[in-house]
């Protein structure tokens, strides 16, 4: 019995609109599931997440952190400061993070490959 079922099983002496709610929760119908039905629903459920997993990696982020870029570029946070100082990286900053925009670290990615 659930904490909510006692409850409701306590409120019935002060509270009648608890009853029809226990009433409710009594008439409700019970299905039976086999192991092999929750294994299938199981297997079809992980399929799903994968799915929606692989989707939303395949489309990169507009904005990246600070950590995302370091390792996007194999560099160290120092480095990082630099080339934001110099003004090499464009960055905006919110609340004390800084964004990078994702099309900013390709172009500067293409542009370091091509010298």
């Amino acid at each position: 019995m659930t904490r909510a079922t006692v409850w409701s099983w306590f409120g019935l002496l002060y509270a009648p609109h608890l009853l029809r709610k226990l009433k409710t929760e009594v008439n409700m119908q019970i299905e039976i599931f086999t192991k092999e039905e929750l294994l299938k629903f199981k297997t079809e459920l992980i399929q799903e997440i994968k799915l929606a997993i692989k989707s939303e990696d395949a489309q990169p982020k507009e904005w990246l952190r600070s950590s995302e870029v370091r390792k996007l570029l194999k560099i160290s946070s120092g480095t990082l400061q630099n080339l934001r100082i110099k003004g090499i990286i464009p960055y905006e900053k919110v609340g004390g993070i800084f964004y990078y925009a994702y099309a900013d670290i390709v172009q500067l990615l293409g542009e370091i490959g091509n010298s």
